[in-house]
């Protein structure tokens, strides 16, 4: 397996380290790749029963990689593909049977939150920030964020953090629903494995089927907006605004949308 990505098994716990701290753990092609790998190797292994997704450094994951945002938004008919290894890859923490927690600390933003989302809890540290921010880029979350949001945090609390690209602070993310836990940034790892301990006290095979049965009642519709989201994701990437908005993140200036 790729050293992109790092395992540490800690009896019936599987840990899956993003290991890419020089680039903040942006998700280029690789590391999407060795994610989906390190997540399908722990759905398949039977004496793993909990898994913690968790970042490298000093951030959980700054999300997708500009350059190689930059790439796929210049390309429209290649957004599909690039988008395609992502939800193969993150789809996995939702579709295994078994409970999946994202331990956040610094940032999580863009895909690297979609990929939370997909997780079923959320521990942040109490420094850290999350959100959407794709629409300051003149883009929509289109790896599962606009589909899983709503559902974490209800419609309006969705539209607003999407809809403006706002990044929130670990309280308040907690405060809408969005953080199952949050700890000081010393006590991340215990505050963890105590969600951890809770999870290995049920019996496994129960607590995997109540997530799936859970999940199908929460997003019955889950195949047919994710197809909604790429949809939308190419009309705003044949925009001028998108050009704007990657070139305007790249020089790190604001940009100047012009709604076309």
């Amino acid at each position: 397996m790729s050293d992109l990505v790092i395992t540490e098994d800690r009896g019936h716990v599987r840990h899956v380290v993003l290991n890419r701290p020089d680039k903040r753990n942006a998700f280029d092609g690789e590391l999407v790749l060795a994610t989906g790998a390190a997540l399908r190797a722990a759905a398949d292994d039977p004496n793993v029963w909990v898994v913690v997704v968790r970042g490298a450094g000093k951030v959980f994951s700054a999300g997708m990689d500009v350059a190689a945002l930059a790439g796929a938004a210049s390309e429209p008919e290649r957004l599909r593909a690039f988008r395609r290894g992502a939800l193969d890859a993150f789809n996995l923490a939702e579709e295994m049977t078994k409970p999946v927690i994202a331990q956040i600390h610094g940032v999580c933003l863009g895909g690297a939150l979609e990929l939370a989302l997909a997780c079923d809890m959320r521990v942040l540290s109490d420094d850290a920030f999350v959100g959407l921010p794709e629409t300051r880029l003149g883009l929509v979350p289109d790896v599962g964020g606009s589909s899983r949001l709503p559902q974490v945090v209800g419609l309006g609390r969705a539209k607003e953090l999407i809809m403006t690209g706002r990044v929130i602070g670990a309280q308040d993310a907690e405060r809408i629903g969005l953080a199952n836990r949050v700890a000081p940034a010393a006590e991340l790892d215990a505050v963890t494995q105590e969600l951890v301990d809770e999870l290995l006290a049920c019996a496994p095979v129960a607590v995997g089927l109540a997530k799936r049965l859970m999940d199908a009642s929460a997003r019955p519709a889950l195949s047919t907006t994710l197809e909604l989201e790429i949809a939308a994701q190419e009309l705003c990437a044949r925009t001028e605004d998108v050009r704007e908005g990657v070139q305007a993140a790249a020089e790190r200036r604001a940009p100047a949308f012009k709604g076309r």
